[in-house]
């Protein structure tokens, strides 16, 4: 609806220039994206999805701060395994937004931007907007770059919503201050704070292949709740495949393998072979997905 107003409004003054140029003004493509970006996070469903993730951290700090408090796991943190850091995060609440990272993403913060990427091509196409949005002029290519620049920019947005939600529940439950990296060093909250925004933008960066690969599969089909389920299906299935010891050849090139690297970045000093490899396979993915997706789209026949 709210991109049907920008090529409405743009009907005198862009509008006009398409009848005579039939090409699109850069401001023209900033209101899609800014159109496409409220259209996005002003959905339910949207909504939603930041909802449960900012959740996470909430349960996981109160699991802890339960467990730690009732004087069975003593001041050493909890006990057994979990997710990665989460023994440390009595001792620095800052730890709860690396534990909180670690616990979203195998799952929730891919399974939304599936969602998200999902539904961008196909959703338009389930609800007859997709050919109305082709008449204006974007062009596909514009049109797909478009949903790709606004599946990232959820990317970001919902990983920043898992750190922010963790470090606030970790600053009211547990201690701040200076903290112990993995190689047993101490750094200062400051460096911590930097070290905790360069993780969460990692961890955004390392769903590029993700939402690549969403994208693709929207173009495959009219149905937008279909494109979804698919794509979640994949990433379960990749999940799967990713823990099978005999598929040990195989795994460095699952788009998950190295998910995990970003505990690399509170090593010192830090380790980065994974987290190159990890960038290396999300832009290999959002290359092959990215193209197959433009092939696709660009050859499709719109009907809705």
């Amino acid at each position: 609806m709210s991109r049907a107003e920008v090529i409405q409004q743009g009907g005198g003054q862009i509008g006009g220039g398409i009848a005579r140029a039939r090409k699109p003004s850069p401001l023209w493509t900033f209101g899609l994206f800014r159109s496409e970006l409220l259209t996005t996070f002003r959905r339910w469903r949207t909504l939603a999805l930041l909802a449960v993730l900012a959740a996470v951290p909430i349960l996981v700090g109160i699991a802890v701060k339960i467990e730690t408090g009732d004087g069975s796991g003593g001041g050493g943190g909890p006990q057994g395994g979990g997710p990665a850091f989460i023994s440390q995060i009595t001792n620095n609440g800052l730890f709860l937004v690396f534990t909180a990272l670690a616990a979203t993403l195998p799952f929730f913060l891919p399974m939304a931007i599936g969602v998200i990427a999902g539904d961008a091509i196909a959703g338009e196409a389930n609800s007859g907007t997709l050919r109305y949005l082709l008449v204006a002029p974007a062009g596909r290519t514009r049109l797909l770059l478009t949903k790709y620049a606004t599946t990232m920019t959820f990317c970001l947005v919902a990983t920043l919503v898992v750190a922010v939600s963790a470090l606030t529940v970790g600053a009211l439950l547990f201690p701040l201050g200076d903290l112990t990296t993995i190689s047993g060093t101490r750094i200062s909250f400051a460096e911590g704070l930097g070290r905790a925004l360069l993780i969460a933008l990692v961890v955004a960066a390392s769903l590029i292949g993700v939402a690549a690969l969403g994208l693709f599969v929207s173009t495959l089909t009219n149905s937008g709740i279909a494109a979804m389920a698919t794509t979640v299906g994949l990433l379960i299935t990749v999940q799967i495949l990713d823990q099978i010891p005999q598929l040990h050849a195989l795994q460095p090139y699952f788009f998950s393998h190295y998910w995990l690297s970003f505990a690399d970045l509170m090593r010192e000093p830090v380790y980065w072979d994974d987290l190159i490899k990890n960038l290396g396979i999300q832009g290999l993915y959002a290359a092959v997905f990215g193209s197959a997706a433009w092939a696709r789209f660009t050859a499709k026949d719109i009907t809705a």
